[in-house]
């Protein structure tokens, strides 16, 4: 396996295995695959940050960073960063390989300086890596909430101590939903179903989406 940064080349590539890897996990279809095409043109995109996996010639997995704040209660501001998407193709997937993609860009992050990783995930895929929920550095959502799904990776250690402090990502994440369907019609057509597991999601991060 290669792990290497994302080329232009691997775009098309990176966007259909994100669109394999989420379709009808969250909800029926995806998005994914829409954020992966708007976010590299975004400010907040970290390029240096933006790996693939590869075997045989083939991108099978991916994982893209963007900066990201904590404020305080006082104001103070401090940058970290979040990753996603990251996935992996489903025929490549519990084999290691966004383990794989995760370590090496954390180090990446901890060389950085950056005292720490937070996204908004299942704590099931995360937690072996060292994630905590939010509430337990005291880091709530913009709405001072504290979702299952909001993770943090202290990288700097003791950095989280009595402060409180809100995350708040990139506003590439709130995109347009319709230009994400229309995008979405460029790639071969598949099946949207429902799936118990969509609500599971629905409650991890229901604050985050009220």
């Amino acid at each position: 396996m290669i792990i290497r940064l994302e080329t232009k080349d691997d775009y098309r590539q990176v966007e259909e295995l994100t669109r394999e890897a989420f379709w009808n996990q969250y909800f029926p279809g995806c998005d994914e695959h829409y954020l992966c095409h708007i976010l590299r043109e975004h400010k907040d995109f970290i390029k240096e940050l933006d790996y693939v996996a590869e075997l045989d010639g083939k991108v099978v997995a991916s994982i893209m960073y963007s900066d990201s704040f904590l404020i305080s209660e006082d104001q103070e501001k401090v940058h970290v960063v979040s990753f996603g998407p990251l996935c992996v193709h489903p025929d490549y997937q519990r084999k290691g390989i966004g383990t794989a993609l995760i370590e090496k860009t954390k180090l990446l992050v901890e060389k950085k300086n950056i005292p720490a990783i937070i996204i908004y995930g299942d704590a099931h895929n995360y937690c072996k890596h060292g994630f905590k929920n939010g509430i337990d550095y005291k880091v709530s959502d913009m709405n001072g909430e504290y979702p299952m799904g909001l993770l943090v990776l202290e990288l700097r250690n003791g950095f989280f101590g009595n402060k409180k402090w809100k995350i708040k990502q990139t506003d590439a994440f709130y995109f347009d939903q319709e230009k994400a369907l229309e995008f979405d019609k460029t790639f071969p057509e598949k099946e949207k179903k429902y799936e118990y597991g969509q609500e599971i999601f629905k409650m991890n991060i229901r604050a985050f989406l009220r």
